[in-house]
This record gives structure tokens, sequence and C-alpha cells, in this order.
């Protein structure tokens, strides 16, 4: 292995960003950072306690509550976007390479994030300054107009997969409005986000705006969530966190946005182009290393095409491409952390119990150290076999056969998640039919996910609460105030005890 993978100017140590300065803890607590190529420490991170939440709530509290940002015209919050996208797409190299370093994940794949994080930002610094509200009137009796206000103080809990692109989908829309944020990203890569700090000053962001807590979920993100002065979370990670994030945001009754866990199927009837299903199912579950909530990773196939189908797809598989994530080459790389690699090769050992193993399985040749997993395929899995129900989150997928429609829609919606949804077919009424009936928050009808941004996304059952994106990411991030006025010469007032 050669140093040529290694970012230069790799940091010592990772601050907090709090109030316009860097920081330590106050207790001086660290965790380590580690390198899943190796899983050795390249770093480490100041460890955020609810001292430290203390201190960026207050910061953004003041920001808010003082501060220039709330008060700004749209299209000056909007020329202040617009500008951190510029430089985020300016650096989106360097940005994807210490991404890829920290994460795992393969370059190429990281730089595509990179730019997704800049068109995140401009995408609401346009949205801002075009949205319209609602205004109703009752001709010569009333006006009613909707006047839309930041809310305050935002909690950002960011998860450890693409985490510079997802920051960015929550920080946008969350700046764009008016609020302030305390941002709480994943303590396995945290390095990506260190580099927002700088980002936002040069970009001419207010003192106190932006403030980042490194440090553990149970620790500073149980801190935020529970922070009196924190009206909303939003957040992006595992369903049982998010059980536990909303029992404790209860008392409190904040506003809650909870993008959670999925176990997406892919259903591919006879009549679907099979070469192109193939494809968008292998790219579905393989890409961003199987860490992705919306990955297909139940495939269900019609019977008559299943044979054909497993054999296509396994071959495939064993093709995908793994390597070291710096390789412009590499499709699949390393898992972010050996925590979850042995869960992730858990699944794979459960696998081959409950499934044929048509691919991969363990470790690829020629990767004996780092967190390397070999794309996983099973074939003749069962519905209630424990790989086709939870989410693995790692290269691994499991292949069921149906006999009718019925049949297929009761497979796709037999898990307790309900993110995403992959529809392959040719009959245009089956398609909506299905697209209707699955239990999903979002479908794609012969397509892979590619999604529009102003769309709305979330998921239903244990995928997730509310939506974010387009407008919906608006509505989320403000308060709505109706206001009525009458117009009439002699209001309609009821009147009681004049006589």
């Amino acid at each position: 292995m050669t140093d040529s993978r290694i970012p230069a100017d790799l940091p010592d140590h990772i601050q907090h960003y709090i109030d316009g300065s860097f920081v330590d803890s106050v207790d001086g607590d660290t965790f380590d950072v580690l390198d899943p190529v190796t899983n050795q420490t390249y770093t480490t991170a100041a460890a955020g306690k609810k001292a430290d939440i203390d201190l960026a709530v207050a910061a953004a509290k003041r920001a808010f509550d003082e501060g220039p940002w709330p008060r700004m015209l749209p299209r000056e919050r909007s020329r202040v976007l617009h500008r951190i996208a510029d430089i985020v797409e300016s650096r989106d190299a360097r940005l994807a390479e210490l991404e890829s370093y920290d994460s795992g994940l393969p370059i190429t794949q990281a730089l595509g994030q990179a730019r997704r994080a800049a068109e995140n930002f401009r995408f609401f610094a346009d949205l801002i300054v075009a949205q319209a509200d609602d205004a109703f009137k009752v001709p010569g009796k009333q006006m009613n107009y909707v006047n839309r206000k930041p809310i305050g103080v935002a909690g950002l809990i960011t998860p450890w997969n693409t985490p510079f692109m997802l920051e960015s989908w929550k920080l946008g829309p969350a700046l764009a409005t008016g609020n302030t944020v305390v941002l709480k990203p994943a303590e396995f890569t945290p390095l990506s986000a260190s580099l927002w700090a700088g980002i936002f000053e040069e970009a001419g962001l207010p003192q106190g705006v932006f403030n980042l807590v490194n440090g553990l979920g149970e620790d500073a993100g149980d801190a935020l969530v529970k922070h009196p002065d924190v009206p909303l979370i939003s957040f992006t990670g595992e369903s049982r966190t998010g059980q536990i994030i909303f029992g404790n945001a209860a008392p409190f009754l904040k506003g809650l946005s909870m993008e959670l866990g999925g176990k997406s199927p892919a259903v591919v009837f006879a009549d679907a182009d099979l070469e192109a299903a193939v494809d968008a199912t292998i790219f579905g579950v393989f890409s961003l290393n199987g860490e992705r909530c919306t990955a297909g990773s139940r495939i269900i196939v019609e019977r008559s095409i299943y044979d054909e189908f497993v054999e296509r797809y396994a071959a495939q598989a064993k093709r995908v491409k793994v390597g070291y994530p710096h390789d412009p080459a590499t499709e699949v790389g390393a898992l972010v952390h050996p925590e979850h690699y042995d869960k992730v090769m858990s699944y794979v050992e459960i696998g081959k119990s409950e499934g044929r193993l048509v691919a991969g399985g363990g470790r690829p040749e020629g990767f004996e150290e780092g967190n390397f997993v070999a794309p996983t395929v099973f074939a003749d899995v069962s519905p209630d076999a424990r790989i086709f129900q939870e989410e693995i989150f790692g290269p691994v997928v499991a292949i069921t056969p149906f006999d009718s429609d019925e049949e297929a829609l009761a497979l796709a919606n037999n898990t307790k998640y309900g993110l995403a949804a992959y529809i392959w077919t040719n009959d245009l009424k089956r398609a909506h039919t299905f697209a209707q009936s699955v239990e999903a928050g979002m479908v794609w009808l012969n397509s892979n996910n590619v999604r529009d941004l102003r769309t709305p996304f979330g998921g239903v059952k244990a995928s997730g609460l509310g939506h974010e994106g387009g407008y919906r990411s608006i509505d989320f991030y403000t308060d709505q105030q109706s206001v009525h006025i009458t117009l009439a010469s002699t209001p309609h007032n009821p009147t009681f005890g004049k006589n």
C-alpha cells in the first residue's frame, strides 16, 4: 500500500466550531477516527458532551435573537448560499479526496456527492427567493395571507454515509429560511464536516449562525435533542435511534423530521427490459458500498425469468470491482468502520443458512485487512428470512421469486420499512397501479435512484417521519402564521352584553 492514497495535510486533531471559533471540548475529551482501509487511527476529534452543546446552542440562539441572519431579505441570504455553492464546487476534488479517505467511499462516487452538495445549496438559494405563500380574499369582507418566519435554532444530526452531501441537504434549507444551526455529524466520519466552517466564513455567513459539535450520539446527539432552546431536530440515521430521538423530543413537543432505515424492494416483472433491470439493480445495491438508505436490497423477480435473472445478476456482481477508495477504477471500496464491517459480515454468515449464495460471501481476494466485503448475492431467499427483513446496509442483496402481481405486492410490502421501491415493467397500467399500492415514500418506475430536488424525500412506516425536499423543506424549517384582515366597513362581530 502506497502513501499516494493518503491525502496531504490531514489534520492531527478535529475540533468543534462554536460561535466563530475552533475549540476543544470543555472536558478535553477526544475520540479516535479510523482509516477504513487499515482501521488504524489517523486523527482524533473533540468529543462533545452536554457542556459543549450548551455553548453551541447559546451561540446559535444569540445569533438568531440578535444577529442579522434571520432579518436579512431572502435575496441577501440567497447570495451567501450561492457563494457557498461556488466554493464547494471549486473544491470538489479536495472534498472528495477527504470524504473517500474518511468513509471508504470510492473516489469517483465521492466526487459526485461533493457536486451534489453544491447543488443542494444552489437549489435552496434559488427556492427561497422564488418562495410564494398563499393569500385568500373574500371580496369586500376579508383578506387572509400567510406570513412565514424562521423558527430558531435547528439541531441537525447527520449519518456517516455520504456525510458531506447529507449535511448540505439539511444545512441548505435550514440556513436559507433564516434559522441558525448546530450540526452534530456522525462520529465515524467527522473529517469532511470540519471543512464547513471555513467555507461558511469565506462565503460571509455571520458569526454564530453555524455551529458544529463532534461527539458520540449518546452524548452530543442526546444533549442536542433534549436542549430546550432547540425547537427543531432533523435526523438521518437508523430507525432505532429515531425512536429514541422521538421519545426524548416528546416532552418539548419539538418539530421532527426523520429519514430512517430502509429495506427497499426492486420488483422485476417478466416484461421488463432485463438488461436495464440487471444494470440498475446492481448499481442500486452496490453503489456507495451498499451503505445507502434507498438501496434496493430485496430484488423480487417474476418466476418465468427468475433463473435467467439470477444467473446474469450473479455473474455481473462478480465483475464489480472492489478496490482501494482512492482508485478511480474502484466501484466498491471499504466499509466505513470495523464495527459496521462486523455487522455486515454477520449478516453474510446468516445469509448462508437462509439462501443460496451465488456471488461473494466474504472478503474479496487480495484484501486481507480493512473493511472490504465482496459484493454478495443470495438467491431463493424466504420472505421471513432475516436477510430479507432486516437492514444490512452493505453490499449484500437477497433475491426472491414471485408468481403473480398480488404476490409481488405482498412481498414488496412485507417489511417494517417503507422508504423506496423500484418497479421494472413495460406495462403502463401495472406500473402505476403497483406504484400506488406499494408502501414506500418514493417509487422509481423503470429507473434507478435519480431524484428531482423539488420532490418530497421521506418514507413511511419505520422509514421515517415527515418529508423534506423542495417546499417541504421550507415548510419544516419555518413557522407559517396566518394573518386575517377585515376589509368590510362594518366588521362582522357577534355582539355579547350590549344591552
